[in-house]
């Protein structure tokens, strides 16, 4: 795994894809907090404005008058700022939601493209619910925080560094009260949002063990109900309900102080600033307009302070959720090879020493070999744990063999392109595949320039063409999630059909009739005659009845073929596949 770089240093080489729409972001917000700085300043000039002049007039000072034009320019000016404020508010939003938009789609797309490109054992080593999250909700993460926080980040550093110049413009020792104020607050801040941190990370884990807990109830609520067991249920509920009460509670009120602690130092400075600037103002060396706007930056400086110290918060959960995107972009790739793989493919497969183990030191296939002429049938039986998924995986360079080697007619397939050579194969599933959308682009899916007179052929000779004209809209139906418009036996015949199209040189057919009624298993036998025709085929099944005809059956146990040849000359034998051939049809007759 290649050297770890800090998770925001490589979110910018996302970022910097658009750093002209980021760096105009910036400069619009700095126009809008410039804007907002200026604000208590240019109500200043306005309010001393008019309390000099009405002073003097209510004390009847010859020729006193209020000066309409200076208003009028002060006014204009202040509508002026409100215009490029809200220019600069809207526009910087506007680009930078485009820039962290698109910097989330190309991450969504390359966390996508990376996927596609890991290996089987990923999957294996990995719940499929842990990499979902950090395809979704991880990066959903990291776009709200790049939306919310970036700009957020922008406004509060530039407003105390704006309304600091300001304040020490204004009036330097009234500056320095205020610029004292600032330390204060965020160290204050700081505190209480690392005491109350802790809790929340508790209450977070309590509720998600609390909604593991419905959850797991609600799935098992018949057996729950047959074992009588709803009183212990309740009582473990309520402990756990009871425990996020005490930590929610711990939670809320320390992080509650916070408002309560920022307000009494601000409170603080008012009375600081009121006292001084009161004292100043009746000796004439400030103004009551920059008296008003100095109890403004009082509250402006406080904001940004407060609006930091939650951002860390934000930041820390998006650098988590960065790291966990980062580490499946650093994971290696599948090992890949160019070499092309002839077209005129005939299907002879060859294991030679076959050695193979999942955990080191624990090997599971030894010393397996197998030759399988271009367009037989070879069926694999054997209990659970024999190997049989394996030898398929292998078969299908899901995994590469730990010795000896895997040939089809005569390439070792570790040096073919696995997506040259994975074309060569169909599969038909005991769980068949099928994704929302219509019947006929689920079909087409086996070949994608497949034409329509093509999907209908394909769809007869896997006996499913007289279904989907019953079907409302026909070939055109749209199938919903999890295709559950249609049995199972329904969608057997489906994908049996979409293989068809495929057109492939060796098939993998994986219990495929192990889940279907009687009628519906004869119509799948005589859709799979169809298939088999001319191509190499695997077969695991359970039911022996469905691999009668096989060239070859190979029994497994424990990664070894203990019995081999076809389903007369087993059954003479006497052996395994012969008792397990008897208690099959012991058990169907009984």
């Amino acid at each position: 795994m290649k050297q770890e770089q800090n998770s925001f240093s490589r979110l910018w080489t996302y970022l910097k894809a658009y750093r002209f729409e980021v760096c105009l972001s910036i400069f619009l917000k700095i126009i809008s907090v410039v804007m907002s700085v200026v604000e208590p300043f240019v109500l200043g000039l306005a309010i001393t404005e008019l309390t000099q002049n009405l002073l003097e007039m209510a004390n009847g000072v010859p020729g006193a008058s209020l000066n309409a034009t200076y208003i009028a320019i002060i006014m204009t000016l202040y509508l002026i700022r409100g215009v490029f404020y809200e220019l600069g508010s809207y526009y910087s939003n506007y680009f930078m939601t485009n820039a962290v938009q698109k910097t989330i789609q190309d991450m969504r797309n390359d966390l996508s493209h990376k996927i596609n490109r890991l290996p089987v054992s990923y999957f294996d080593r990995h719940q499929f619910g842990d990499l979902l999250g950090r395809f979704t909700s991880d990066v959903e993460t990291v776009s709200n925080a790049l939306q919310q926080s970036f700009l957020q980040i922008v406004n509060a550093v530039f407003t105390l560094l704006f309304v600091i110049g300001m304040v020490l413009y204004l009036n330097l020792q009234l500056g320095l009260v205020v610029i004292l104020s600032i330390p204060i607050t965020y160290l204050s801040a700081r505190y209480i949002m690392k005491k109350s941190q802790p809790y929340f990370k508790q209450q977070a884990d309590v509720l998600g063990a609390m909604n593991g807990f419905v959850q797991e109830n609600l799935t098992g609520f018949n057996v729950l109900k047959l074992y009588v067991r709803e009183e212990s249920s309740q009582e473990e509920f309520h402990a756990i309900t009871q425990h996020l009460q005490k930590v929610g509670f711990k939670a809320n009120f320390i992080s509650g102080l916070m408002m309560p602690v920022l307000n009494g130092i601000s409170d603080l400075t008012y009375l600081v600033v009121a006292l001084m600037g009161g004292l100043q103002v009746l000796a004439g060396r400030l103004t009551v307009g920059n008296m008003q706007a100095f109890v403004q930056y009082v509250w402006q400086i406080n904001q940004p302070i407060q609006n930091l110290t939650q951002l860390a918060g934000q930041l820390q959960s998006a650098k988590s959720s960065l790291d966990r995107i980062f580490q499946v972009m650093d994971e290696p790739d599948e090992e890949e090879v160019t070499e092309a793989l002839s077209e005129d493919l005939t299907g002879q497969v060859s294991f030679k020493n076959v050695d193979f183990q999942y955990v080191a030191g624990k090997p599971l296939i030894r010393d397996f070999n197998l030759e399988v002429k271009p367009g037989e049938m070879v069926a694999i039986v054997g209990p659970t744990g024999a190997g049989k998924t394996t030898l398929i995986n292998l078969l299908m360079r899901f995994y590469d063999v730990t010795a000896g080697s895997i040939t089809v007619d005569g390439h070792d397939i570790r040096h073919i392109s696995r997506q040259d050579y994975r074309k060569q194969f169909g599969m038909v599933l005991q769980d068949a595949w099928l994704y929302e959308g219509t019947i006929k682009e689920n079909l087409r899916f086996g070949n994608l320039e497949a034409t329509d007179e093509e999907i209908v052929e394909a769809a007869k000779a896997a006996n499913v063409d007289h279904f989907i004209r019953t079907l409302p809209g026909g070939y055109n139906m749209e199938m919903n999630q999890e295709s559950s418009n249609i049995s199972l036996g329904q969608k057997q015949l489906l994908t049996i059909a979409r293989a068809l199209l495929a057109d492939p040189k060796i098939l993998i057919l994986d219990e495929a009739t192990s889940s279907v009624d009687t009628r519906l298993e004869l119509l799948i036998q005589k859709a799979m005659k169809n298939l088999m025709k001319g191509r190499t085929s695997f077969v695991i099944a359970h039911r022996l009845s469905t691999i009668q005809e096989a060239d070859k059956i190979l029994v497994l146990k424990d990664g070894q073929i203990i019995e081999q040849g076809n389903h007369q000359s087993l059954l003479a034998d006497k052996g395994f596949y012969y008792e397990l051939y008897n208690s099959q049809f012991s058990n169907n007759e009984s």
